[in-house]
C-alpha cells in the first residue's frame, strides 16, 4: 500500500507529465511549485531549478546551477552508493529515496553560501522521468520534500531547556540529545558550535550556578546546600566546584556575605 508521501509525489509526477510539451507552462509550474525541484538533461546536467530550490539553499541565481551542476558527477551523490539506482531513472524508472541527509557542507562551500541558517536537512527525494509521446525519456526531475529540518538554534534551545529542567538528575547524554531530536554525535558538535561548551559542560556550569544560589542561603549549612542540589558534599563535585569557581564552597559563602 502506498504511503501518503508516495501518493502525493505520484500525483505531482502525473501533473508534470501531463503538461509536458507545453514547455512554457511546465516552466511556470515548476518555477512556482512549493517544493524544491531540479530538472536534468539526459547527461545529468541541470537545465532548470525552481524558486523554492534557490530559496531553500540561499542561492542567488539559477545561473550558479543550471548548465554547471551534473548530478551524475556529484561526489556527494557518488558517495551515497546510490548512483546505480539514480542512473536507472535516466532509463525510464522512478525511484524514491527516503530520509536522505543533504550534504550541506558541500553545498555551502560550492556556492559560497554564508548565511544559511540550517544545520541539517533530511529529505524524501523522488527521481522520475518526463517522457515524450513516444515514451522516450527527455528529462529527469528531482522532487525534494523536506522530512526533517534542523535549524540549529531551535534544537539547542530545546536541549538547554531540557538540561535546565533536569539539572538535579545525573547527566544523560542520550536523553539530552533525544530532547533536541538529534543523534548524540551531531548534537554534541552542534551544541558546542552554538554555545562554545559541550552539553556536559553546560550541565555542570548550570548545576554550579544553582549550588551558588543555595550557598547564599544562610539558613542552610554548606552540606545542606549541596544536599538541596542533590550533590554529595564529600564527593567529586566539591573539588569540581573549586576548580570552576576558584575557591571552595565554604570560602565562596564567606566571600559572598
Amino acid at each position: 500500500m502506498e504511503s501518503d508521501m508516495e501518493s502525493r509525489q505520484k500525483n505531482i509526477m502525473d501533473s508534470l507529465q501531463s503538461i509536458f510539451g507545453q514547455e512554457e507552462l511546465l516552466a511556470k509550474v515548476v518555477e512556482f511549485f512549493p517544493y524544491p525541484i531540479q530538472v536534468y538533461d539526459m547527461d545529468g546536467t541541470s537545465v532548470l531549478v525552481n524558486r523554492a530550490m534557490l530559496t531553500e539553499y540561499h542561492i542567488s541565481s539559477p545561473d550558479m546551477i543550471v548548465g554547471k551542476y551534473n548530478v551524475l558527477k556529484d561526489p556527494a551523490v557518488i558517495a551515497t552508493g546510490k548512483l546505480h539506482e539514480l542512473k536507472r531513472a535516466f532509463k525510464g524508472e522512478t525511484f524514491f529515496f527516503q530520509d536522505v541527509r543533504v550534504p550541506l557542507e558541500e553545498i555551502t562551500e560550492k556556492y559560497d553560501i554564508r548565511d544559511l541558517d540550517i544545520e541539517a536537512i533530511y529529505q524524501d527525494i523522488t527521481l522520475f522521468p518526463i517522457t515524450d509521446g513516444m515514451k522516450r525519456v527527455i528529462y529527469v526531475v528531482a522532487l525534494l520534500i523536506n522530512r526533517r529540518v534542523y535549524r540549529g538554534k531551535d534544537e539547542i534551545e530545546k536541549a538547554k531547556e531540557y538540561i535546565e529542567s533536569h539539572w538535579m538528575d545525573r547527566y544523560n547524554a542520550s536523553e539530552t540529545a533525544k530532547a533536541a531530536c538529534l543523534s548524540k554525535a551531531h548534537f554534541t558538535k552542534l551544541f558546542k558550535k552554538h554555545t562554545r561548551v559541550t552539553p556536559y559542560q553546560y550541565y555542570i556550569n548550570y548545576k554550579i550556578s544553582k549550588l551558588k544560589e543555595k550557598l547564599l542561603d544562610t539558613n542552610l549549612s554548606v552540606a545542606e546546600a549541596f544536599a538541596a542540589c542533590n550533590i554529595d558534599y564529600n564527593g567529586h563535585f566539591a573539588k569540581l566546584f573549586r576548580e570552576k569557581v576558584g575557591v571552595s564552597p565554604s570560602v565562596y559563602r564567606k566571600l559572598s556575605e
